[in-house]
C-alpha cells in the first residue's frame, strides 16, 4: 500500500488553519510551545500534564498532574472508557470546568506518545469540553523551545460538574459487529503498524491476532515525519479521502489494539483534516478479539505460534 507523505510545515499559517477546525477554541486543536507561552496570561488555560512520571521533576508552570491512566480502562481492557461517574469525579478533582480552555501535555518523546494526548483530548471532547488543544511535541518540545519548567506542584480547587457522554465520536463493539456483519456501513481504519494489521504481531491482552474484515491499514506513524514526535499540522485532505475512499456522509471508524494509536488517526482525520463523522473504537482489537466476531488476517495456530516466538508480542 502506497504511503502518503504529509507536509510538516510548522508555519503559523498552518496552525491557524487548524484552529478554524475547532469551534470556540482558544488555540486550535494543536498549539506550539511558543503559542502556548504567549497565551498563558491572556487565555489562562487549564494545563493537564498526563505523564505517568516526570511531573515532580519539572512541569509547565501551573500544570496539573493528570496521569493518562485516569482516562483508561483496566489491564485486561485498557481501551475501555471509564464509567461516566468515575470520569466526572476525576474531572472534579482536577478542577476542570467547561468554560475554560484545556491544553493536554504528554511527554512527547516518541510519535507513539502523541496517542496518549489524542486519547485524552477525545475523552474530554466526548464529555462535553469544547475548548481543547494538544501541545504538539509535548513536554519534550517545550524543553526544546528553551522554556523553563517548575517543580512547584499544583493542587487544584475541586469543581462540580454534570457531564454527559456524546456518542458522536464513539464506536462500540456492538456497532462494530454490525459493520463487520454487513448490517451497517463504515470505513474501517486500522491505525496499527503493519505487522499487527497483517496478524504477525498481537497485543499481550488480545485473544487473537488479525484485524477487522474489510479494514484498511493507515499506521498512525504516517502522520509524522521520520524521527519526529510532533504530528504534522497540515494534511493533504484530498489525498487522505482518496486513499481511504471517503465520500461525503461516510462514517469512518478508527481502531488499533487499545484505542491509543487509533486516537492519533482519529485526531488527524477529525480535528486536523476536518472530516465529518469520524469515530474512535476505544476497546479496539483487544476488546473485539475476545468476542466470536469474524476477523481477517488471522494466521493458523502453527503460524501464530511461530510469529510469537519471533517476537510477535
Amino acid at each position: 500500500m502506497r504511503r502518503f507523505a504529509f507536509s510538516i510545515g510548522a508555519s503559523f499559517a498552518a496552525y491557524a488553519a487548524c484552529a478554524t477546525l475547532a469551534m470556540a477554541s482558544s488555540f486550535g486543536p494543536l498549539v506550539t510551545p511558543s503559542q502556548l507561552k504567549a497565551g498563558l496570561a491572556s487565555t489562562a488555560p487549564i494545563i493537564l500534564d498526563i505523564r505517568a512520571k516526570g511531573y515532580d521533576a519539572g512541569h509547565i508552570e501551573g500544570a496539573i498532574s493528570a496521569p493518562y491512566g485516569l482516562f483508561r480502562g483496566p489491564s485486561n481492557d485498557p481501551g475501555q472508557v471509564p464509567a461516566l461517574d468515575k470520569l466526572e469525579a476525576s474531572y472534579e478533582r482536577l478542577g476542570l470546568t467547561l468554560d475554560r480552555p484545556v491544553v493536554v501535555v504528554s511527554q512527547g518523546d516518541t510519535d507513539s506518545d502523541f496517542g496518549a494526548a489524542a486519547r485524552v483530548y477525545w475523552t474530554l471532547k466526548s464529555s462535553g469540553f469544547k475548548d481543547l488543544s494538544i501541545l504538539n511535541g509535548g513536554a519534550s518540545n517545550w524543553a526544546n523551545a528553551g522554556f523553563a519548567f517548575s517543580t512547584t506542584p499544583v493542587t487544584p480547587a475541586p469543581t462540580q460538574l454534570s457531564i454527559q457522554w456524546n456518542n458522536a465520536w464513539t464506536a462500540d463493539t456492538p456497532a462494530v459487529n454490525q459493520i463487520v456483519e454487513g448490517q451497517a456501513k463504515a470505513i474501517l481504519v486500522d491505525a496499527r503498524p503493519t505487522p499487527f494489521f497483517e496478524g504477525k504481531k498481537m497485543h499481550d491482552a488480545a485473544a487473537r491476532p488479525g484485524t477487522l474484515p474489510g479494514a484498511q491499514n493507515l499506521p498512525y506513524s504516517q502522520f509524522f515525519s521520520p524521527g519526529a514526535t510532533a504530528i504534522a499540522p497540515k494534511l493533504d485532505v484530498t489525498a487522505l479521502k482518496v486513499k481511504l475512499g471517503i465520500q461525503d456522509g461516510d462514517e469512518v471508524v478508527s481502531f488499533c489494539n487499545t484505542g491509543h494509536w487509533a486516537a492519533t488517526d482519529w485526531f488527524a482525520l477529525s480535528e486536523l483534516a476536518g472530516i465529518d463523522n469520524v469515530k474512535l473504537y476505544p476497546g479496539s482489537m483487544v476488546e473485539y478479539s475476545a468476542t466470536d466476531g469474524e476477523m481477517a488476517n488471522t494466521p493458523g495456530l502453527i503460524a501464530n505460534f511461530l510469529n510469537q516466538l519471533r517476537g510477535g508480542n
